[in-house]
Protein backbone atom coordinates (compact mmCIF):
# COMPACT_ATOMS: atom_id res chain seq x y z
CA UNK A 1 0.00 0.00 0.00
CA UNK A 2 0.99 3.47 -0.76
CA UNK A 3 2.82 5.50 2.33
CA UNK A 4 4.43 8.92 2.51
CA UNK A 5 7.75 9.39 2.81
CA UNK A 6 7.22 12.79 4.45
CA UNK A 7 5.15 16.16 5.22
CA UNK A 8 4.01 17.94 2.15
CA UNK A 9 6.72 21.12 3.38
CA UNK A 10 5.07 24.82 3.98
CA UNK A 11 6.37 27.33 1.59
CA UNK A 12 6.33 31.18 1.82
CA UNK A 13 6.63 32.66 -1.84
CA UNK A 14 6.93 36.67 -3.16
CA UNK A 15 4.01 37.56 -4.76
CA UNK A 16 4.98 37.23 -8.51
CA UNK A 17 7.28 34.41 -8.12
CA UNK A 18 7.14 30.72 -9.02
CA UNK A 19 6.32 27.80 -6.28
CA UNK A 20 6.69 24.17 -6.22
CA UNK A 21 5.04 21.83 -3.71
CA UNK A 22 6.44 18.59 -3.34
CA UNK A 23 4.72 15.74 -2.10
CA UNK A 24 6.64 12.07 -1.55
CA UNK A 25 4.92 8.70 -1.61
CA UNK A 26 6.25 5.67 -1.73
CA UNK A 27 5.14 2.04 -3.14
CA UNK A 28 2.47 4.02 -5.07
CA UNK A 29 1.70 1.00 -7.48
CA UNK A 30 -1.43 1.28 -9.53
CA UNK A 31 -2.70 4.33 -7.49
CA UNK A 32 -2.88 7.65 -8.44
CA UNK A 33 -1.93 10.84 -7.28
CA UNK A 34 -4.19 14.02 -6.87
CA UNK A 35 -3.52 17.61 -5.84
CA UNK A 36 -6.59 19.91 -4.31
CA UNK A 37 -6.45 23.59 -3.31
CA UNK A 38 -8.05 23.22 -0.08
CA UNK A 39 -9.51 26.37 0.42
CA UNK A 40 -11.07 26.46 -2.81
CA UNK A 41 -12.04 22.92 -2.81
CA UNK A 42 -10.79 23.02 -6.33
CA UNK A 43 -9.00 19.85 -7.75
CA UNK A 44 -5.96 21.08 -9.81
CA UNK A 45 -4.72 17.43 -11.01
CA UNK A 46 -4.96 14.41 -11.34
CA UNK A 47 -1.55 11.88 -11.96
CA UNK A 48 0.17 13.13 -14.72
CA UNK A 49 -2.80 15.50 -16.20
CA UNK A 50 -4.04 19.11 -15.07
CA UNK A 51 -7.49 19.50 -14.14
CA UNK A 52 -7.76 23.16 -13.18
CA UNK A 53 -8.28 25.49 -16.25
CA UNK A 54 -5.74 27.70 -14.47
CA UNK A 55 -3.10 27.96 -17.37
CA UNK A 56 -0.13 28.76 -14.81
CA UNK A 57 -0.43 25.00 -12.91
CA UNK A 58 0.99 21.82 -14.13
CA UNK A 59 2.67 18.93 -12.53
CA UNK A 60 5.41 16.50 -12.98
CA UNK A 61 6.89 13.89 -10.87
CA UNK A 62 10.21 11.67 -10.71
CA UNK A 63 10.16 7.57 -11.32
CA UNK A 64 6.22 8.16 -9.88
CA UNK A 65 7.51 8.87 -6.46
CA UNK A 66 8.46 12.56 -5.68
CA UNK A 67 5.13 15.09 -7.07
CA UNK A 68 5.82 18.32 -7.65
CA UNK A 69 2.71 21.06 -8.36
CA UNK A 70 3.80 24.00 -10.05
CA UNK A 71 2.57 27.54 -9.73
CA UNK A 72 3.95 30.27 -11.98
CA UNK A 73 3.93 34.11 -10.84
CA UNK A 74 2.40 33.25 -7.69
CA UNK A 75 -0.89 35.67 -6.91
CA UNK A 76 -2.36 36.07 -3.44
CA UNK A 77 -5.71 34.51 -4.26
CA UNK A 78 -3.05 30.87 -4.29
CA UNK A 79 -2.23 31.22 -0.75
CA UNK A 80 -3.87 28.73 1.19
CA UNK A 81 -4.32 24.98 2.16
CA UNK A 82 -2.84 22.35 -1.05
CA UNK A 83 -3.72 18.34 -0.74
CA UNK A 84 -1.41 15.59 -1.88
CA UNK A 85 -4.20 13.16 -2.01
CA UNK A 86 -3.60 9.17 -2.93
CA UNK A 87 -7.28 7.44 -4.27
CA UNK A 88 -6.78 4.33 -1.44
CA UNK A 89 -10.02 2.92 0.17
CA UNK A 90 -9.52 5.24 2.48
CA UNK A 91 -7.84 7.69 1.08
CA UNK A 92 -4.70 8.64 2.42
CA UNK A 93 -3.56 12.82 2.30
CA UNK A 94 -1.20 15.20 3.24
CA UNK A 95 -1.32 18.89 3.61
CA UNK A 96 0.99 21.95 3.19
CA UNK A 97 0.49 25.66 3.49
CA UNK A 98 1.14 28.28 0.44
CA UNK A 99 2.16 31.74 1.87
CA UNK A 100 2.12 34.46 -0.66
CA UNK A 101 3.81 37.64 0.89
CA UNK A 102 4.42 41.01 -0.98
CA UNK A 103 8.19 41.61 -2.52
CA UNK A 104 8.32 45.06 -0.93
CA UNK A 105 7.37 44.03 2.81
CA UNK A 106 9.92 41.42 2.32
CA UNK A 107 12.37 43.47 0.55
CA UNK A 108 11.75 46.19 3.80
CA UNK A 109 11.84 43.47 6.47
CA UNK A 110 15.17 41.87 4.75
CA UNK A 111 16.80 44.95 6.29
CA UNK A 112 15.06 44.59 10.23
CA UNK A 113 17.28 43.02 12.49
CA UNK A 114 14.36 42.57 14.41
CA UNK A 115 12.47 40.38 11.94
CA UNK A 116 12.46 36.86 13.22
CA UNK A 117 10.85 34.20 11.20
CA UNK A 118 8.82 31.63 13.83
CA UNK A 119 10.14 28.48 15.63
CA UNK A 120 8.12 25.90 17.97
CA UNK A 121 8.54 26.03 21.21
CA UNK A 122 10.94 22.94 21.89
CA UNK A 123 8.90 21.81 24.76
CA UNK A 124 7.75 17.48 25.24
CA UNK A 125 4.69 17.74 23.43
CA UNK A 126 2.18 14.68 23.02
CA UNK A 127 1.75 14.52 19.27
CA UNK A 128 -0.25 11.32 18.77
CA UNK A 129 -3.21 11.46 21.72
CA UNK A 130 -5.70 8.19 22.08
CA UNK A 131 -9.01 9.23 24.23
CA UNK A 132 -12.11 7.30 24.59
CA UNK A 133 -15.52 8.78 23.07
CA UNK A 134 -16.59 11.75 24.86
CA UNK A 135 -13.68 12.82 26.77
CA UNK A 136 -12.54 16.28 26.60
CA UNK A 137 -8.87 16.85 25.07
CA UNK A 138 -6.43 19.31 25.02
CA UNK A 139 -4.11 20.86 22.20
CA UNK A 140 -1.53 23.10 22.56
CA UNK A 141 1.00 24.61 20.49
CA UNK A 142 3.55 27.70 21.10
CA UNK A 143 6.09 29.41 18.61
CA UNK A 144 8.54 32.25 19.21
CA UNK A 145 9.42 34.75 16.60
CA UNK A 146 9.30 38.91 16.32
CA UNK A 147 6.56 40.02 15.26
CA UNK A 148 5.18 37.25 17.80
CA UNK A 149 3.74 34.72 15.37
CA UNK A 150 -0.14 34.09 15.13
CA UNK A 151 -1.32 30.32 15.82
CA UNK A 152 -4.29 28.96 13.78
CA UNK A 153 -5.44 25.43 13.70
CA UNK A 154 -6.98 23.02 10.86
CA UNK A 155 -7.78 19.46 10.19
CA UNK A 156 -5.20 17.70 8.13
CA UNK A 157 -8.43 16.13 5.84
CA UNK A 158 -10.26 19.35 5.12
CA UNK A 159 -13.09 18.57 7.60
CA UNK A 160 -14.55 21.54 9.80
CA UNK A 161 -13.35 21.36 13.74
CA UNK A 162 -15.86 21.08 16.37
CA UNK A 163 -15.55 23.61 18.73
CA UNK A 164 -18.04 24.09 21.48
CA UNK A 165 -20.47 22.56 19.43
CA UNK A 166 -19.76 24.93 16.19
CA UNK A 167 -17.84 23.76 13.09
CA UNK A 168 -15.56 26.01 12.06
CA UNK A 169 -12.72 25.54 9.31
CA UNK A 170 -9.68 27.70 11.38
CA UNK A 171 -9.41 28.21 14.88
CA UNK A 172 -6.79 31.16 16.32
CA UNK A 173 -5.38 30.67 19.71
CA UNK A 174 -2.00 28.42 21.19
CA UNK A 175 -4.73 26.10 22.76
CA UNK A 176 -7.29 23.83 21.21
CA UNK A 177 -10.12 22.52 23.54
CA UNK A 178 -12.53 19.67 22.31
CA UNK A 179 -14.78 18.85 24.62
CA UNK A 180 -17.00 15.46 24.58
CA UNK A 181 -15.12 14.16 21.36
CA UNK A 182 -17.13 11.83 19.20
CA UNK A 183 -15.45 9.73 16.58
CA UNK A 184 -16.08 12.50 14.16
CA UNK A 185 -12.93 14.01 15.52
CA UNK A 186 -10.75 11.56 15.29
CA UNK A 187 -7.73 12.99 12.48
CA UNK A 188 -5.09 14.42 12.41
CA UNK A 189 -4.53 18.37 13.40
CA UNK A 190 -2.40 20.94 11.98
CA UNK A 191 -0.83 23.88 14.23
CA UNK A 192 0.50 26.71 12.04
CA UNK A 193 2.55 29.18 12.93
CA UNK A 194 3.04 32.51 10.53
CA UNK A 195 4.35 36.25 11.56
CA UNK A 196 4.87 37.44 8.24
CA UNK A 197 8.60 36.70 7.87
CA UNK A 198 8.91 33.32 6.12
CA UNK A 199 8.80 30.79 6.40
CA UNK A 200 5.68 29.99 8.18
CA UNK A 201 5.95 26.69 10.04
CA UNK A 202 3.44 23.53 11.30
CA UNK A 203 3.06 21.10 13.45
CA UNK A 204 0.70 17.95 12.74
CA UNK A 205 -0.56 16.03 15.50
CA UNK A 206 -2.99 12.63 15.85
CA UNK A 207 -6.06 12.57 17.13
CA UNK A 208 -7.31 8.98 17.72
CA UNK A 209 -10.98 8.49 19.30
CA UNK A 210 -11.24 5.04 20.90
CA UNK A 211 -15.14 3.43 21.00
CA UNK A 212 -16.21 -0.54 21.02
CA UNK A 213 -17.86 -1.79 18.26
CA UNK A 214 -21.34 -0.69 17.41
CA UNK A 215 -23.25 -2.67 14.32
CA UNK A 216 -27.24 -1.54 12.40
CA UNK A 217 -28.58 -3.78 9.13
CA UNK A 218 -29.93 -2.87 6.80
CA UNK A 219 -32.33 -5.74 6.24
CA UNK A 220 -32.99 -7.93 9.00
CA UNK A 221 -35.96 -9.89 7.19
CA UNK A 222 -34.71 -11.38 3.92
CA UNK A 223 -36.41 -13.84 1.18
CA UNK A 224 -35.40 -15.67 -1.05
CA UNK A 225 -36.55 -18.97 -2.62
CA UNK A 226 -34.54 -22.22 -3.13
CA UNK A 227 -32.02 -21.77 -6.34
CA UNK A 228 -31.52 -18.10 -5.71
CA UNK A 229 -27.98 -16.55 -4.94
CA UNK A 230 -28.75 -13.92 -2.16
CA UNK A 231 -26.51 -11.31 -0.11
CA UNK A 232 -27.04 -10.55 3.49
CA UNK A 233 -25.33 -7.44 4.58
CA UNK A 234 -24.07 -5.47 7.86
CA UNK A 235 -22.24 -2.14 8.53
CA UNK A 236 -20.27 -1.71 11.73
CA UNK A 237 -18.49 0.98 13.39
CA UNK A 238 -15.24 0.63 15.77
CA UNK A 239 -11.50 1.75 17.00
CA UNK A 240 -9.14 0.38 17.06
CA UNK A 241 -10.18 -1.87 14.53
CA UNK A 242 -12.38 -4.95 15.28
CA UNK A 243 -12.27 -8.11 14.21
CA UNK A 244 -15.51 -8.74 12.15
CA UNK A 245 -17.15 -12.35 10.77
CA UNK A 246 -20.43 -14.12 10.34
CA UNK A 247 -22.18 -17.02 12.06
CA UNK A 248 -24.12 -19.81 11.92
CA UNK A 249 -25.82 -21.71 14.56
CA UNK A 250 -22.52 -21.00 16.65
CA UNK A 251 -19.92 -21.99 13.84
CA UNK A 252 -18.25 -19.46 11.86
CA UNK A 253 -18.90 -19.25 7.73
CA UNK A 254 -17.88 -18.23 4.65
CA UNK A 255 -14.18 -19.23 5.54
CA UNK A 256 -13.68 -22.33 3.96
CA UNK A 257 -16.70 -23.19 2.39
CA UNK A 258 -17.30 -22.50 -1.14
CA UNK A 259 -20.71 -22.14 -1.27
CA UNK A 260 -20.21 -18.73 0.69
CA UNK A 261 -18.32 -15.63 -0.09
CA UNK A 262 -17.50 -12.88 2.20
CA UNK A 263 -16.42 -9.18 1.69
CA UNK A 264 -15.56 -6.17 3.58
CA UNK A 265 -15.24 -2.91 2.49
CA UNK A 266 -13.04 -0.87 5.00
CA UNK A 267 -13.26 3.18 5.09
CA UNK A 268 -11.53 4.22 7.95
CA UNK A 269 -13.38 3.28 11.30
CA UNK A 270 -16.61 2.41 9.55
CA UNK A 271 -16.96 -1.60 7.78
CA UNK A 272 -19.35 -2.46 5.20
CA UNK A 273 -19.63 -6.51 5.82
CA UNK A 274 -21.57 -9.07 3.21
CA UNK A 275 -21.78 -12.80 2.69
CA UNK A 276 -23.00 -13.90 -0.50
CA UNK A 277 -24.86 -17.78 -0.09
CA UNK A 278 -25.24 -19.32 -3.70
CA UNK A 279 -27.62 -21.70 -5.20
CA UNK A 280 -30.13 -22.01 -1.89
CA UNK A 281 -31.00 -25.31 -0.62
CA UNK A 282 -33.37 -25.63 1.85
CA UNK A 283 -31.03 -26.36 4.98
CA UNK A 284 -29.64 -22.53 4.17
CA UNK A 285 -32.61 -20.60 5.51
CA UNK A 286 -32.49 -19.89 9.02
CA UNK A 287 -30.89 -16.87 11.25
CA UNK A 288 -27.26 -15.23 10.13
CA UNK A 289 -25.37 -12.77 12.81
CA UNK A 290 -22.74 -10.96 11.77
CA UNK A 291 -20.32 -10.29 15.24
CA UNK A 292 -17.61 -7.35 15.76
CA UNK A 293 -15.44 -6.86 18.53
CA UNK A 294 -12.41 -5.39 19.63
CA UNK A 295 -10.14 -4.99 22.72
CA UNK A 296 -13.17 -2.90 24.29
CA UNK A 297 -16.06 -4.97 23.42
CA UNK A 298 -18.28 -6.99 21.09
CA UNK A 299 -21.12 -6.76 19.31
CA UNK A 300 -23.70 -9.11 17.25
CA UNK A 301 -26.46 -8.41 14.73
CA UNK A 302 -29.12 -11.06 13.62
CA UNK A 303 -29.98 -11.58 9.98
CA UNK A 304 -33.06 -13.86 8.80
CA UNK A 305 -33.02 -15.47 5.77
CA UNK A 306 -36.43 -17.13 4.94
CA UNK A 307 -38.08 -18.79 2.62
CA UNK A 308 -40.52 -17.77 -0.23
CA UNK A 309 -42.80 -19.77 -2.99
CA UNK A 310 -40.92 -19.07 -6.18
CA UNK A 311 -42.82 -17.44 -9.43
CA UNK A 312 -43.15 -19.28 -12.61
CA UNK A 313 -40.41 -17.23 -14.26
CA UNK A 314 -37.58 -15.57 -12.24
CA UNK A 315 -33.81 -15.39 -12.50
CA UNK A 316 -32.26 -17.28 -9.82
CA UNK A 317 -28.87 -15.84 -9.97
CA UNK A 318 -30.45 -11.76 -9.53
CA UNK A 319 -31.49 -11.79 -5.56
CA UNK A 320 -34.86 -9.79 -4.87
CA UNK A 321 -34.83 -6.48 -4.88
CA UNK A 322 -37.40 -6.78 -1.85
CA UNK A 323 -38.09 -9.23 0.60
CA UNK A 324 -41.83 -10.33 -1.14
CA UNK A 325 -40.45 -9.67 -4.55
CA UNK A 326 -40.92 -13.72 -5.53
CA UNK A 327 -44.44 -13.73 -3.44
CA UNK A 328 -47.59 -14.89 -6.04
CA UNK A 329 -50.26 -12.00 -4.83
CA UNK A 330 -53.44 -11.73 -6.44
CA UNK A 331 -55.39 -8.55 -6.01
CA UNK A 332 -58.92 -8.92 -6.83
CA UNK A 333 -61.09 -5.72 -7.18
CA UNK A 334 -63.92 -4.95 -4.90
CA UNK A 335 -68.01 -6.10 -6.87
CA UNK A 336 -65.98 -8.11 -9.53
CA UNK A 337 -67.60 -11.10 -11.44
CA UNK A 338 -64.91 -13.24 -9.42
CA UNK A 339 -66.32 -11.29 -5.87
CA UNK A 340 -69.95 -12.66 -7.05
CA UNK A 341 -69.60 -15.83 -7.79
CA UNK A 342 -67.39 -16.31 -4.43
CA UNK A 343 -70.33 -15.11 -2.68
CA UNK A 344 -72.70 -18.15 -4.63
CA UNK A 345 -70.16 -20.67 -3.09
CA UNK A 346 -69.13 -22.19 -6.60
CA UNK A 347 -65.69 -20.02 -6.76
CA UNK A 348 -64.18 -23.70 -6.90
CA UNK A 349 -65.70 -24.55 -10.22
CA UNK A 350 -63.54 -21.21 -11.43
CA UNK A 351 -60.72 -20.99 -13.86
CA UNK A 352 -58.67 -17.75 -13.80
CA UNK A 353 -56.81 -17.50 -16.88
CA UNK A 354 -54.26 -14.25 -16.53
CA UNK A 355 -54.28 -11.14 -19.08
CA UNK A 356 -58.16 -12.30 -19.81
CA UNK A 357 -61.25 -11.01 -18.85
CA UNK A 358 -63.68 -13.86 -19.75
CA UNK A 359 -64.36 -16.51 -17.04
CA UNK A 360 -65.65 -20.04 -17.79
CA UNK A 361 -68.24 -22.04 -15.49
CA UNK A 362 -67.88 -25.34 -16.07
CA UNK A 363 -71.85 -27.43 -16.06
CA UNK A 364 -71.26 -31.32 -15.03
CA UNK A 365 -71.74 -32.29 -18.70
CA UNK A 366 -68.86 -30.90 -19.50
CA UNK A 367 -69.85 -28.30 -21.74
CA UNK A 368 -69.36 -24.48 -20.50
CA UNK A 369 -70.89 -21.01 -21.10
CA UNK A 370 -68.66 -18.31 -21.42
CA UNK A 371 -69.54 -15.06 -19.73
CA UNK A 372 -67.16 -12.12 -20.98
CA UNK A 373 -67.84 -8.81 -19.49
CA UNK A 374 -72.03 -9.45 -18.99
CA UNK A 375 -72.32 -9.58 -15.70
CA UNK A 376 -71.71 -6.96 -13.60
CA UNK A 377 -72.18 -5.59 -9.66
CA UNK A 378 -75.28 -3.72 -10.71
CA UNK A 379 -77.07 -7.05 -11.89
CA UNK A 380 -77.66 -9.36 -8.68
CA UNK A 381 -80.36 -10.97 -10.85
CA UNK A 382 -77.75 -12.57 -13.19
CA UNK A 383 -75.73 -14.28 -10.69
CA UNK A 384 -79.42 -15.69 -8.92
CA UNK A 385 -80.29 -17.03 -12.82
CA UNK A 386 -76.68 -18.73 -13.22
CA UNK A 387 -76.67 -20.76 -10.01
CA UNK A 388 -80.11 -21.93 -10.67
CA UNK A 389 -79.26 -22.90 -14.79
CA UNK A 390 -76.12 -24.92 -12.56
CA UNK A 391 -77.61 -26.40 -10.09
Amino acid sequence: MPTFAGPVTSLTVAKGRDATLKCVVDNLGDYRVAWVHVDKQTLLTIHTHVITRNKRVSVSHYNFRTWLLHLKYVEQEDSGYYMCQVNTQPMISQVGYLEIVDFKIRFIRAFNMFAVPPEFVNEVVNRNISVAENANISLSCRATGHPVPKIKWRREDGQPIIVEQKKVELYDGEELVLQKVSRQSMGTYLCIASNGVPPAISRRMHVDITFPPMIWIPNQLVGASEGQTIALECNTEAHPAATNFWVRNDHVVGTSDSKFETYQIVNGYKVHMKIVIKNLDDSDFGIYRCVSKNALGETAGSVNLYKVRATSSYNKNIPPTSTFADLDIINIPDHSEETILEKAGIQDNLSFQEEETEISVEHSTGTSNSLSNQLSPMEPSLAITLLLLIL
